[in-house]
């Protein structure tokens, strides 16, 4: 059995979800003729709670994914598209440089759609919720706390892409949705809501799930809540004004994020760092103890494919069958490349490329991207090499590797021509905790105290080569000394924050945060334009780019009320 989770309710709650549309399945199927008694029954409760989760899984596909590629990724410095050329996948492409995204754009209505289907289905969970009887139902308030969590996970996402976006709580019927205005609250305004949530969380959740004596994977806990917490208050920290430009860090924010990272929440649940990289992104090591929360997917669980991440399922390079999508950039392996003393060069890393037999890297690069000449996936009997790439002359030879398994794995499915894998997606892990609070130090002007927090991380990196330390690599990652200036912690942080996380749906996002995104991705066109001819034209436009347009579709349905984001 691959692990206890939540999978017979899923079962059902997937059929029902991928036989109907939002709004068909919240009117029709949850609320239908059923009484008031008959819809604050235990058993209908949980159904309603399990239906939350299983969006998680079915309510995204290979044009939305959950896990953000395209948003976070193909948009930053770290990705291109891929694919087999710029007309495959188009939406996506105006992505990547920056020019094409227009308002009516279906991709981005579509995910919009997505996450209030996501919201919806949590607050359709939390009406029967409050009103149940907690005497007849013990886990009343943890199941709340599980629904705002969730809820908070979707608001997070739609916050981070859209900026603008429509607050709503279970106090509010979906059809209602389009009569609330976007900018009802301010941004800092809408950051405290999603907080909210989050906090409920934290303040409801238990430390570990335990039934029948097994702990439970899967749902939030007290420390998940905690984390996810923190994140809202990092960004919120980051104040912006209409034109998307960084006005202040609010210290206040800050000392919220060092309250909800403290290491003792994450001592209780049992969180930190795995001993090897690589175990985050493996079958064998799901659930472990880094994974704070994570998406959880199966196979062999009684539907005909199982409940796989088919969001993903585009990434699979072409050696293995379809479609190659998600290639990590040139400029991202390079940044991976270190000193002879095992430091970051920061100034001049893009200016060769990487060179396996030459060059000292950090060990992390192997775990995140497929290089021609070594084995994929750790597997010896599959030399990754240039006839794995679809388009090498458009698109480079590279892979990415963290959302993807081995070959030869049994959680690895054919559906149709497409490829799709049942390894969880991690949302929150420890080292993400490590490396918020490092930057909510730096940022109160306590550097000193980020410095063994990066540390801790780096050190993790530099024993990261179990399974490759046979590969023809020079692999040479070292802890700082200390940090000579508060800039130079930034950079350093800044700079952790890339490798650690890349490839993991972060990195746009971070570079908004910090409102250096039109200096790095335009600096990355000019500098990539030599090997990726297609980024000539390529151009991020500040005080637009920076966030995704409100979609047209959405507009007009609201009749206007929404309102268009700044320079859209």
């Amino acid at each position: 059995m691959k692990k206890r989770k939540l999978y017979i309710s899923l079962l059902l709650a997937a059929s029902l979800l991928t036989t109907t549309g939002c709004n068909d399945f919240l009117d029709r199927n949850l609320q239908g003729s059923l009484t008031q008694e008959e819809i604050t029954t235990p058993e209908y409760v949980d159904n309603l709670v399990i239906a939350a989760y299983a969006y998680m899984v079915t309510g995204q596909d290979m044009n939305a994914p959950f896990s953000l590629w395209p948003y976070g990724n193909v948009r930053s410095d770290d990705a291109y598209k891929g694919g087999l050329n710029s007309e495959d996948g188009s939406h996506f492409h105006f992505l990547e440089i920056g020019k094409g995204i227009t308002t009516d754009n279906w991709a981005f209505d579509d995910i919009w759609y997505r996450f209030y289907c996501g919201v919806s289905r949590a607050n359709a969970a939390l009406n029967s919720l409050n009103s149940i009887d907690e005497a007849n139902y013990p886990l009343k308030q943890a199941r709340i706390g599980e629904m705002r969590f969730l809820r908070g996970h979707y608001m997070f996402m739609l916050k981070e892409m859209f900026k603008n976006i429509v607050i709503v709580d279970e106090t509010v019927p979906t059809e209602q949705y389009t009569k609330i205005s976007n900018v009802q609250y301010t941004s800092d305004e809408q950051w405290q809501k999603i907080a909210d949530d989050f906090k409920f969380a934290f303040q409801n959740l238990p430390d570990t799930w335990i039934q029948d004596g097994q702990t439970i994977k899967g749902r939030p806990t007290r420390a998940a809540a905690s984390a996810y917490l923190a994140k809202t208050m990092l960004y919120k920290a980051y104040r912006q004004n209409e034109k998307n430009e960084v006005t202040e860090i609010n210290e206040d924010d800050l000392k919220a994020v060092l309250a909800y990272t403290d290491d003792a929440i994450m001592k209780a649940g049992g969180f930190s760092l795995e001993q090897d990289y690589s175990m985050n992104f493996l079958p064998q090591y799901e659930n472990g103890r880094e994974s704070i929360w994570a998406v959880q997917y199966s196979e062999n669980d009684g539907t005909k494919y199982g409940n796989l991440n088919f969001g993903d399922q585009l990434t699979a390079p072409q050696g293995i069958g379809c479609c190659d999508f998600h290639k990590p950039s040139q400029n991202l392996v390079n940044a991976f490349k270190t000193s002879v003393d095992g430091f970051p060069l920061v100034g001049s890393y893009d200016t060769e490329n990487y060179n396996s037999a030459t060059d000292p890297v950090d060990p992390r690069l192997f775990h995140t991207v497929a290089v021609p000449g070594f084995p994929y996936k750790y597997n010896e009997k599959y030399t990754f090499d240039e006839s794995w790439s679809r388009n090498k002359t458009f698109y480079g030879t590279y892979a990415s590797l963290k959302e993807n398994v081995d070959k030869d794995c049994t959680c690895l499915k054919k559906v149709g021509v497409f490829y799709a894998n049942s390894l969880n997606h991690i949302v929150l892990r420890y080292a993400d905790v490590l490396l918020m609070r490092a930057e909510a130090l730096i940022e109160l002007h306590r550097y000193q105290e980020a410095l063994p927090l990066i540390n801790e991380v780096r050190n993790r990196a530099a024993k990261s080569t179990v399974l490759i330390f046979d590969y023809n690599a020079r692999f040479k990652v070292s802890p700082y000394a200390g940090f000579a200036s508060e800039e130079i912690a930034r950079e350093a942080l800044q700079w952790e924050r890339r490798l650690e996380f890349a490839m993991e749906g972060s990195r746009f996002f971070d570079l908004v945060r910090w409102g250096i995104a039109d200096k790095v991705i335009n600096n990355y066109y000019r500098t990539e334009t030599a090997r990726r001819s297609y980024y000539g034209e390529a151009v991020f436009t500040k005080n637009k780019n920076e966030y995704l347009p409100i979609p047209q579709k959405q507009i007009n349905y609201s009749g206007n009320l929404y309102k268009q984001n700044y320079g859209w």
